[in-house]
């Protein structure tokens, strides 16, 4: 596929997510995918995942968590089987009822039409903050 097919993928499956259709991004997803987002500390969705089943875990833990307020990919760079999206996001964590916001960088491995991996960069210490229990008063 060229480059811009890959792009094309990628957007699908942020068109999916804006739709919440779930199954939508999987059925992009190769069966074996690797999905990851960094560690952080009380954010039960953040790690690595491996294959469609737990990357569908992913979303219901994420959809559970906390609320989008804003999730907007704004550039897309692509070279070979990568593609890179840029973008910004803004979220409400349902437990704390606390927000955060960040720039976000996600990294896809595009194959056969297929999102092989996945990795997101982002400041983690602002989600960390966002799902740190409240002090009682």
């Amino acid at each position: 596929m060229s480059e811009q097919d890959n792009v094309g993928v990628v957007e699908q499956a942020y068109r999916y997510y804006k739709d919440g259709d779930v199954q939508g991004i999987l059925s992009l997803c190769a069966e074996d995918i690797e999905w990851e987002l960094p560690r952080m500390e009380g954010v039960a969705f953040s790690g690595k995942r491996k294959g469609r089943e737990q990357v569908g875990k992913f979303f219901a833990q994420l959809a559970a968590a906390q609320e989008v307020l804003q999730f907007e990919p704004r550039e897309f760079v692509a070279q070979g089987d990568k593609v890179i999206a840029l973008g910004h996001y803004a979220w409400s964590v349902r437990d704390t009822d606390r927000n955060f916001e960040g720039d976000w960088v996600h990294v896809f491995t595009v194959r056969g039409g297929q999102v092989a991996q996945f990795k997101e960069y982002t400041d983690t210490a602002a989600a960390e903050r966002a799902y740190q229990p409240r002090e009682p008063l």
